[in-house]
């Protein structure tokens, strides 16, 4: 491949890693807009649309056979990523009842981190000390935000969601290092129609009226379908360190959206812990670009979170 197209690859692949970091981060707004009082009525709806989307992407894609035998060739660790993401998608409409969407979105933002503390304490990864300094002000960050439920001033119920989130996604990104064979589309597809099944045995009722049908539309098939398509098709063109860079807008917008159409304000310490988590993100980010002499393979090293 000449150099001209090799940039135009790039070129492209960083459009695509972007337009996903902007359709997630419309996820907490789209879900302020919805009446639905059942969490789980929103979650299968959600899960409903996205994975028919999905189905329709990989089936335009791959073929039919193509989608089929990605399925059949994701294995166990495919299912155990696709549980993970079942895991923080119905985590992440369930924690919008108990707290903000900044909570949510900035707590996130470490999961890069996290997944290099998680697979230090299983595989004995190295870690270097840099990187040492910074889970431990991603800890610290974390530690301010859900210090607001020890006052009660927010739900413990909302930051232990929002906790759980990060943790899961942190987890399906060392499985993705590890076995880098299980492709993201279809183990994602996988785990919104758990998503979906787990919640049509918890949901009180699927009738929704029409104008909430349209939104959950939007939060399903375009902010996490579209989203995931792009990133999905994106990331593989450029270094995964590049990706994850591009990937902070999501929980940079995301707070800043709710705020603009629903005037919903982040508190001061979410604000604070959020800013650690970010530093010490972007600081690590910075010193893996100038680590890395060459782009490594380009590739997906792990997974976005699923707003």
């Amino acid at each position: 491949m000449d150099v001209a197209a090799s940039n135009r690859e790039q070129r492209i692949g960083i459009l695509l890693v972007f337009l996903s970091a902007l359709m997630w981060s419309f996820g907490g707004t789209i879900a302020r807009f919805i009446e639905a009082t059942d969490s789980w009525t929103v979650v299968f709806w959600r899960s409903f649309w996205a994975a028919a989307f999905l189905l329709a992407f990989m089936a335009w894609r791959d073929g039919l056979r193509g989608t089929l035998k990605l399925f059949r060739d994701m294995g166990l660790p495919g299912l155990a990523v696709a549980s993970c993401f079942a895991i923080a998608s119905t985590s992440f409409v369930v924690a919008l009842s108990y707290t903000t969407v900044a909570n949510i979105l900035l707590m996130q933002a470490g999961v890069p981190l996290l997944a290099a503390l998680i697979a230090w304490a299983l595989f004995r990864e190295r870690v270097s000390g840099a990187t040492w300094a910074a889970i431990a002000a991603v800890i610290c960050g974390v530690a301010i935000m859900v210090s607001e439920t020890l006052t009660g001033a927010v739900s413990p119920i909302g930051d232990g969601l929002a906790l759980l989130i990060a943790v899961v996604f942190s987890i399906a990104t060392v499985i993705t290092r590890r076995f880098s064979h299980v492709r993201m589309t279809p183990a994602t597809c996988l785990g919104t129609i758990f998503a979906a099944l787990f919640a049509v045995s918890q949901a009180g009722g699927f009738a929704v009226s029409s104008a909430d049908m349209g939104f959950l539309f939007a939060f399903g098939a375009i902010n996490l379908g579209l989203g995931l398509a792009c990133f999905a098709t994106g990331a593989r063109l450029i270094p995964a360190a590049v990706a994850a860079l591009i990937g902070t807008f999501e929980p940079i917008l995301g707070p800043v959206w709710v705020w603009l159409v629903h005037g919903e304000v982040p508190s001061g310490r979410t604000i604070l812990g959020g800013a650690v988590v970010f530093a010490a993100l972007l600081v690590h980010l910075a010193m893996e670009f100038k680590r890395q002499s060459r782009p490594r393979r380009p590739g997906v090293t792990g997974l976005p979170a699923p707003h």
